[in-house]
């Protein structure tokens, strides 16, 4: 069975996976409500056939389905697809929380949940992918650092030799923020604050994650990092000479 649409012309699209069929049912009417045009799919592969059919600017993922569960789609959509991912689901334990995160997701959200904190974080997550995706004016020359090449026009990453790295907009964004700031200790308040406006972002834990995600593409030993480097009780530092390409 094809994932159940209700399409409008317009309104942002938002994919719902998940197989309880009235939890899908309310968060249609409720997003609906609130001007989004809603897909709903009840498994992985309902999931894939409804991102092939159309555009999806965000996936809203249970993590207990039929089949492929949320982490191994969380996987697979990471591959496959660069749009944001909130997991919306009563698995609560700080594993399940990490390891979503770790493999790509934007936010987490467990049940049970206000309707209206839910929005809210479904609003934040779209407004940081579209000012990732946004053209910067004063830096769309790009920036310069250990022969990395970040466009911010382009939302690209080029590493040493010219091949692509692909980063989510969590990780891209939270780049961006750090080589405009280079040789300053930034927060994880500060760093959340850039990446979510402070909306209620998942939790502060969620910027080591995504820091972890970035050494492991950007760092030549993500064990012992040169670029991103921690500083004890206070956050993170980019100790990487930074130039306007």
């Amino acid at each position: 069975m094809a994932a159940e649409d209700r399409s409008t012309t317009t309104a942002t699209h938002l994919l719902v996976v998940e197989d309880d069929a009235e939890i899908g049912m309310i968060l249609r009417r409720y997003f609906e409500a609130q001007g989004f045009r809603i897909s709903l799919a009840r498994d992985g592969g309902q999931m894939r056939a409804c991102l092939a059919a159309d555009a999806v600017q965000l996936v809203m993922l249970d993590l207990g389905l039929p089949g492929e569960d949320g982490l191994e789609l969380t996987r697979y959509l990471r591959a496959h697809w660069h749009g944001p991912i909130i997991i919306v689901t009563g698995r609560g334990d700080a594993v399940d929380r990490v390891v979503g995160l770790e493999l790509g997701a934007d936010d987490y959200v467990t049940k049970p949940f206000d309707l209206r904190e839910l929005l809210a974080r479904v609003r934040s997550v779209l407004r940081r992918s579209a000012a990732v995706a946004e053209p910067a004016p004063v830096l769309a020359p790009g920036l310069e650092f250990a022969g990395y090449r970040l466009d911010p026009a382009a939302r690209s990453l080029k590493g040493p030799q010219g091949e692509p790295i692909e980063l989510t907009a969590g990780e891209f964004g939270l780049l961006l923020s750090l080589a405009q700031q280079p040789n300053r200790v930034l927060s994880r308040d500060q760093l959340m604050n850039a990446l979510h406006g402070r909306d209620n972002g998942p939790f502060d834990r969620a910027i080591d994650v995504q820091i972890g995600r970035l050494r492991r593409k950007i760092e030549a030993d993500p064990a012992h990092p040169q670029l991103i480097k921690s500083v004890r009780g206070a956050g993170y530092l980019f100790a990487a000479r930074v130039s306007r390409a």
